[in-house]
């Protein structure tokens, strides 16, 4: 299996930086195949302009949108995106490491995603949901919280973890076609002691390992939605 980590977290001796190595780790010494995009040690630039483009749609009004299906049809994304795109293209698994900054992904991370799931190549012309263009590929989000797991539940003070990750599972990855398992949480591992962090690392270990088996969460098809009007069917 070949696995893709994106890795958002400035520094390397980060818990996040620990879940990573944790997953390099098991998957290499498994026989699977790792890449890790560690976006801040690439210094990837999350801002999007004309730089993301060696090619020109219209000079005079920039539409990011009309300018990634020009790039699409000829071949005319900058390095960095083209690259970016070549291993997700790749990847049978995707995995998203980050803190959760602001009830939402760190800036680098959201330009990653707004950069390099261009229209055209990964999503549009009929390709999104369940016919998405990374239709059979899996991805997960692996994250880290500043509050504990009391804090996080329906009618806790800081809402319920699913209803925040749904912009992410639903909005950007099952979006582009991926099955989405549950996420895995670390709850506040700056505040929690080192057998508590241990047991993180170990319950991330098992989860890598039962890869296979979690069911993803399930969300509508698009057979269950209208194809004019896109409302759900009685």
């Amino acid at each position: 299996m070949n696995i893709l980590i994106i890795h958002a977290h400035p520094e390397p001796n980060s818990f996040n930086g620990a879940l990573t190595r944790t997953a390099v780790s098991y998957f290499t010494d498994n026989g699977h195949t790792v890449q890790v995009s560690d976006l801040y040690a690439m210094q990837f630039n999350p801002v999007s302009d004309r730089k993301n483009f060696t090619t020109v749609d219209n000079l005079s009004y920039f539409k990011q949108q009309l300018e990634e299906l020009h790039a699409t049809e000829h071949n005319g994304f900058s390095k960095d995106i083209r690259t970016e795109i070549e291993k997700l293209e790749w990847c049978d698994l995707l995995i998203l490491q980050f803190p959760l900054w602001w009830f939402g992904l760190p800036a680098i991370l959201k330009g990653w995603a707004d950069r390099v799931l261009v229209m055209g190549r990964v999503y549009g012309r009929g390709k999104w949901y369940d016919a998405g263009a990374f239709k059979g590929k899996k991805a997960m989000l692996s994250l880290t919280t500043g509050g504990s797991s009391e804090t996080y539940g329906q009618g806790d003070l800081h809402g319920d973890i699913n209803n925040i990750l749904y912009p992410i599972n639903h909005g950007i990855l099952r979006f582009t076609g991926f099955d989405v398992l549950p996420p895995f949480i670390a709850y506040s591992p700056a505040h929690v002691d080192d057998s508590t962090r241990e047991n993180y690392l170990l319950e991330y270990q098992k989860r890598l390992k039962e890869i296979d088996t979690v069911e993803p969460i399930r969300y509508p098809s698009l057979a269950e939605y209208d194809s004019q009007t896109f409302q759900r069917k009685e």
